[in-house]
């Protein structure tokens, strides 16, 4: 079995194609659920997550270490689902979190300007001057995310492995020609694969455990045994933070054995005095 990620911009019909997808193949459609979850975790209504993402990314800097959190979340997820096989996901960073999974297959559908303006037209009731002017702006918003909060750009097609212009074909060609690919060898979950996405899926669910403590760290995962890096912790406090990063980490399913490696940081003295090494 197979994943599919399906990236998009507004008014390709991207989502149609994914829901048939789905719905040929007998997989699970998925692309709000996730948002949900992640807004949940994130603990803001849905309603300003979502408005967040189509606005600057500067929108979370208003949220202490929003960006670290926001990925965090979302990462967990997706990948959450993602073990399951047998998804067609329509969302935000598919192919980013999961574009080292052998057997994930990574579209893009693509629209010309021209389609995507009428659609834009008929759906809102305005010019096609206001129809171009919010898709452009639509269009960048993504690009910026991409760039600012994934460090990629969704535009580049080399984080694909297929690119299809939906105004040269039906929703119908689309389907078939997925449904071909997702057949192909190349694509088909090995237990190599297996393993690599339930590490990244363990090691997601020990990030965000650790979230409220140290948003930045880096964890991985093989087999049960989690690596947590990149922890910076004053000296004299060094042996209690370890082991309270330890303990938390020991608490998600799954977590094995725990090595943390702490960066030590030297306290500042309270005060200086002036006849020190003089």
């Amino acid at each position: 079995m197979s994943i599919i990620t399906i990236s998009r911009g507004s008014y390709s019909r991207g989502k149609d194609v994914a829901e048939k997808l789905a719905q040929r193949m007998g997989y699970e459609c998925l692309s709000r659920d996730i948002l949900i979850e992640a807004s949940d975790e994130f603990n803001i209504p849905e309603i300003k997550l979502i408005r967040a993402l189509h606005d600057a990314p500067t929108v979370l800097e208003r949220f202490h270490c929003g960006k670290e959190r926001y990925v965090a979340y979302l990462r967990s997820s997706l990948l959450k689902y993602a073990q399951k096989d047998k998804v067609v996901y329509h969302g935000l960073a598919g192919h980013y979190f999961l574009r080292d999974i052998a057997h994930v297959v990574k579209v893009r559908i693509l629209a010309n300007i021209e389609d995507r303006v009428k659609e834009e037209m008929r759906r809102e009731n305005i010019s096609a001057e206001e129809a171009l002017f919010i898709l452009k702006k639509d269009d960048e918003e993504r690009r910026k995310w991409g760039i600012k909060v994934y460090g990629v750009d969704t535009q580049d097609s080399k984080l694909y492995d297929i690119v299809l212009n939906i105004s040269t074909m039906t929703v119908d060609d689309a389907v078939d020609i997925l449904c071909e690919a997702v057949g192909k060898k190349a694509f088909q979950t090995t237990p190599a694969s297996r393993k690599k996405l339930e590490d990244l899926a363990l090691a997601a669910r020990v990030q965000t455990a650790l979230m409220h403590l140290v948003p930045k760290v880096l964890v991985t995962a093989d087999s049960g045994l989690v690596s947590i890096g990149n922890v910076q912790g004053k000296t004299t406090a060094a042996a209690d933070l370890v082991a309270m990063l330890s303990n938390i980490a020991r608490t998600v399913d799954g977590v094995k054995e725990v090595h943390v490696h702490l960066i030590p940081v030297k306290e500042k003295p309270d005060h200086i005095n002036p006849f020190y090494n003089m």
